[in-house]
């Protein structure tokens, strides 16, 4: 049962990658960087726990959050299925599959079977377009391959797997409204809803409260590992190359924000995108001052990126109060 014709759309972040698929086969070709920016997907946060073994930062809100509020600004028939039951979540795919319709799935990257490092992962997602007896046709990054095949067996345990980020082996389609949809009405109300959210944390650990907090622990990260040879060069890939797009996932709002403003004619849009183009190469400059403190063990890099992380939760908080000004009339 293979699904014929299906674009891939060779995209950094595995979400808007699935999504792109997914549109595409609906006959609506959007770029990545415009799903990122319409699903008000910016965003920031430090976690850390006793649990973990090192803190995480993130630049992008929480799994389907882009798919939802996508759906939403555009008018799409979105339509979600979570199940505890394995048997019956085959059955879901399978029959969305059989309908002519590929299928958007949340599962943990670490079961299958062509991600060659193995972390478990619980909030990737990929596109299956079919299946045989033994394997799963799949649409994943660039990075990651693109088009791909896992076993069957894989795919159940990636769906199955429980723990932080997992969903109750969660599926998705999509179907494109009739008419083409308002996009310059639909740019600025995801622009002004996202830095409304980015401006206003409901934690200090999130936004731009979140960028002041990681300013502030960021300095004690050589005393929080137990191996910082191995965590921070880590947590440095992880922002410039862990789907993010590179710089945390600030290269493609910029990206993003390009684009609008050839649909868009607003001087604060023009003015965020000059800021944005700004702030990405800090972020970069940030994840290599994270790398070398765990290469070398210096404390000075991470004096260096609290100083620069202290100027970005400024920089961003500016240019989203800019943002949040856009009217949406």
């Amino acid at each position: 049962m293979i699904i014929e014709n299906v674009a891939f759309p060779a995209g950094q972040h595995c979400e808007t990658t699935t999504l792109g698929a997914l549109l595409r086969h609906e006959g609506l070709d959007l770029s990545e960087p415009m799903l990122f920016g319409l699903g008000e997907g910016l965003g920031f946060v430090y976690w850390d726990a006793r649990s973990m073994d090192f803190p995480f930062l993130g630049g992008r809100t929480k799994p389907t959050t882009i798919t939802r509020s996508v759906a939403d600004r555009l008018g799409l028939t979105l339509q979600i299925q979570e199940t505890a039951s394995p048997a019956k979540a085959w059955r879901n795919v399978a029959a969305s599959l059989a309908a002519g319709r590929p299928v958007g799935l949340q599962l943990d990257s670490y079961h299958l079977d062509y991600f060659t490092t193995k972390v478990h992962f619980g909030g990737h997602f990929v596109a299956m377009y079919g299946y045989d007896d033994t394997h799963a046709c799949l649409i994943d990054t660039a990075q990651q391959g693109g088009a791909v095949t896992t076993t069957l067996t894989s795919l159940a345990q990636a769906r199955n797997e429980r723990g932080p980020m997992t969903a109750r082996h969660l599926s998705y389609t999509v179907a494109s409204p009739t008419g083409q949809p308002d996009l310059g009405t639909a740019i600025r109300a995801s622009i002004r809803s996202n830095a409304d959210t980015f401006l206003n944390p409901p934690i200090a650990n999130l936004g731009h409260r979140g960028i002041a907090k990681a300013a502030r622990q960021v300095t004690r990260w050589l005393d929080r590992s137990r191996d910082p040879s191995r965590d921070l060069p880590l947590a440095a890939t992880l922002m410039e190359h862990g789907g993010t797009g590179g710089a945390l996932f600030r290269a493609m709002y910029r990206d993003f924000l390009a684009e609008c403003a050839t649909i868009v004619d607003n001087g604060d849009l023009r003015l965020a995108h000059q800021m944005y183009a700004e702030i990405a190469p800090m972020w970069t400059e940030v994840s290599h001052h994270i790398a070398l403190a765990g290469q070398t063990c210096d404390p000075d890099h991470l004096t260096h990126a609290s100083a620069i992380l202290s100027e970005l939760a400024d920089r961003e908080r500016q240019a989203m109060q800019i943002l949040s000004g856009i009217r949406t009339d």
